[in-house]
Order: structure tokens, then sequence, then C-alpha cells
């Protein structure tokens, strides 16, 4: 769904939650279809596992579905699966309305709507509000493809392991364990 008047993040915000999500890109709604059980169990567990490690050493706040306002006039507000935003971080956390500029970490866990030249395009837009570091998460090929601020992406398969970089220092996951969880 695309609107012909253009949005902005104020408006986005009163509009609530209704039966679909919507992202704000470039001041137009873009509807986002709900997500299905995989993505929902990889979001749930990246979300979990980032949790369950930075809580402990006061690194920031793990957050999931949360919008990022990540440029004005027009408005774009994104809303990644999962996110990272660093313990200290000025204006953080916003008293109201979406989180000024991007999470530290951004996660996209690919839907099957999604094409990985989009999330990728998502993944730039993250990087350039802010963001460190994008992981995108594709169920299907069992990929994570990992986007830093400063080097182009790197794709991992499911024998590598995943880690935080600098921007989660510490952090590591198999993706064994992400792809392939115990039933």
């Amino acid at each position: 769904m695309q609107t012909s008047e253009l949005v902005t993040a104020e408006q986005l915000e009163r509009m609530g939650r209704p039966a679909f999500q919507f992202e704000l890109v470039r001041g137009r709604l873009v509807r986002m279809n709900p997500p299905n059980a995989d993505h929902g169990r990889i979001a749930a567990l990246l979300a979990a596992r980032l949790l369950t490690f930075v809580e402990p050493l006061r690194l920031g706040t793990v957050m999931v579905e949360t919008g990022y306002t990540l440029s004005r006039n027009p408005d774009s507000v994104r809303g990644p699966d999962v996110s990272f935003v660093r313990s200290g971080r000025v204006g953080f956390p916003a008293r109201r309305g979406f989180v000024p500029g991007a999470p530290d970490l951004a996660v996209e866990v690919r839907s099957p709507d999604d094409t990985i030249p989009d999330l990728l395009a998502k993944a730039a837009e993250y990087v350039a509000a802010g963001a460190e570091l994008v992981w995108i998460v594709d169920p299907d090929d069992a990929t994570v493809r990992v986007v830093r601020r400063d080097s182009g992406p790197v794709t991992l398969g499911v024998r590598d392991m995943l880690d935080g970089g600098s921007t989660v220092p510490g952090f590591s996951l198999s993706l064994t364990d992400l792809f392939n969880p115990p039933h």
C-alpha cells in the first residue's frame, strides 16, 4: 500500500496498530505482512540470546519491532525485527515517538515477500542513519548477511559463527543453533 500524500513519523505513530504493520519510507506508507512462524522463531531466538548476553553486562537495550526515525523531510521510519542500542546513548530511550536515529545493531529476518536487494537497501538506510551493524537473516537458505558500516556485506553459512564485533563485543551465536534448533 502506498499513499499519495506524504506522512510524517508523528502521523504514523498516531495511527496505532491496524491489522497490518507499516513502515514509512521517504514519507510513504509501506505495508508489511505479518511474519510467518519461522520468521517469528528466529527473531525471538536472536532477541533472547542477545538479551541474555547484554543485560548482565549492562551493555544496552535489546528490543523487537521498535520504530526508528532514520530520516526526516520526508520521514522514514523502520522497525527492525530485533535491535540493540548501547547504554549511554544520548536521547535514548525516547520518551515519546519513535527512537531518533538508527539502532547500533539492526536485525532483519527475511519474510517470504522480501527480496535480498530490498533488504540490502534497507541495511544501507540503517547504516546511513548511524547503525554500525546489520544482520540480514535468511531462513530459506540458512545464511546471514552481515553489513558493517566500514565494509561491504559478508555472507555467513550454517557452519559459521555470528558475532557482535565491536558493536556487541563478546557476543557470538552458532548459525547451526539458529537455523537447526533442537525439537
